[in-house]
């Protein structure tokens, strides 16, 4: 194995320790698989998740059992419509004792941000996160201030409530790395769930400060880092902008991914190899990220809406659609 690739001991110690991560978590949000891994592909990617679901489902404890876990530190902002941007990054003040202005950090300064509903706020609100989320730094007064690494957003927002909301505006949901569906449990893990939670053995406002962190921060960047070096072939770079282009093709699709799209679904690939012990890319891979990574990077038309048709109606079809390389 040549320089630009991780060795075979290098991904299986990652392996292991992700893995370990994952079942953590898993014996935490019972029943949310698929949420816990996506989750964990975006922060191994280095990016910030959208999550959509009802109320109830655990968002909250999500975000603070991972930060619990990686010794991170964790923030939450309930987003209402007076909120200010200032609220959100911080601001300065004058201190009268020491005849001087100071600045005051805001909540952005973490490692975790969860944005609770995120849709409750005008867009001037929302829009002071863009420069956090692009740039991993706040400008206050002029002055550029960085926040701690790594740092990952997490925003919610409620499918069904749409009253006294306000919609993201396209450059901030283009930000986001993945959007995650969080729906309910299946019949059995509701019945265990509800077991623990009744038997007393479960208090989900605590449960995340009672966890021993399975790594640090300093951790997940080294594998952030290392990511870049699982091998991605080239036909399978040119598979996934063919499927990005698709979406700019596509007449139920009045507004297709932007290139953003092409660079978050090599990223996350990469991330899912690692979370299946390879130090390379399948088609399979491109395939499992690609509807989070673009669903909410695309606009249907008036016509598929009114036909009832959703997002990954038209991504399935596109990737249905789409020839992958056989690698």
């Amino acid at each position: 194995m040549n320089d630009e690739t991780t060795s075979n001991e290098e991904i299986d110690q990652s392996y292991q320790k992700i893995s370990e991560l994952r079942k953590t978590i898993g014996e935490i949000l019972i029943g949310q698989e698929k949420v816990v891994d996506q989750i964990l592909i975006a922060l191994l990617a280095n990016g910030h998740v959208l999550l959509e679901g009802v109320p109830g489902l655990g968002k909250t404890l999500l975000a603070k059992t991972l930060a619990a876990c990686i010794s991170g530190e964790f923030k939450r902002i309930q987003f209402t419509p007076d909120l200010m941007p200032a609220d959100i990054t911080g601001h300065t003040l004058f201190n009268m004792k020491e005849g001087e202005f100071s600045v005051r950090k805001g909540p952005v300064f973490t490692n975790f941000l969860l944005a609770d509903e995120i849709n409750r706020s005008p867009a001037k609100t929302q829009a002071a996160l863009l420069e956090v989320m692009q740039e991993k730094q706040v400008t206050i007064e002029g002055e550029p201030q960085k926040i701690p690494k790594p740092f990952m957003v997490m925003a919610t927002q409620n499918p069904i409530e749409q009253e006294g909301t306000y919609p993201l505006p396209e450059a901030e949901l283009d930000r986001f790395l993945m959007k995650v569906f969080i729906d309910f449990p299946e019949y059995d893990d509701e019945v265990l769930l509800t077991k623990i939670i009744c038997a007393d053995k479960f208090d989900d406002t605590l449960t995340s400060r009672k966890l021993s962190a399975i790594c640090d921060t300093q951790y997940i960047q080294d594998v952030q880092q290392s990511l870049t070096r699982i091998i991605v072939d080239d036909e399978l770079i040119k598979y996934a902008v063919r499927l990005v282009r698709a979406t700019r093709q596509s007449p139920a699709i009045i507004q297709g991914a932007s290139p953003r799209a092409c660079i978050g679904i090599i990223r996350c690939s990469r991330a899912y190899a690692l979370l299946n012990e390879r130090d390379f890319v399948l088609p399979d891979d491109i395939k499992s990220v690609a509807m989070p990574v673009m669903r909410h990077r695309i606009s249907l038309s008036a016509d598929v809406e009114i036909d009832g048709l959703t997002a990954d109606d038209i991504l399935a079809n596109i990737l249905d659609s789409v020839e992958a390389p056989r690698i």
